[in-house]
């Protein structure tokens, strides 16, 4: 019985440490989510000029528009693979 009690014991302590994040770590997260919602907010301002470019209303997009949103995305993607990048640098740091 003393055997389980500690080896729960155990498991809960590795557990909980391994939850969690050094400060270094945690301003990390927070500038990734930053650059995310950067890119996120550039993006869509991308989209809404995007919209402006195609007048037709037709429901096919105009070459201007649809290489405004291809931009976009590029946008969007390009922030999110840097916040993925800070992230992992932070997680592969030592505490």
């Amino acid at each position: 019985m003393k055997k389980i009690i500690l080896m729960a014991a155990l498991t809960a302590s590795t557990l909980s440490l391994a939850a969690c994040d050094s400060k270094k770590e945690e301003a990390a997260e927070d500038t990734a989510d930053a650059v995310r919602e950067q890119g996120e907010a550039t993006a869509d301002a991308m989209e809404d000029k995007a919209d402006t470019l195609d007048t037709k209303v037709d429901g096919v997009d105009s070459t201007a528009e649809q290489s405004m949103e291809n931009k976009a995305e590029a946008v969007r993607e390009n922030a999110d693979n840097k916040a993925d990048n800070i992230e992992a640098k932070a997680e592969a740091t030592p505490m």
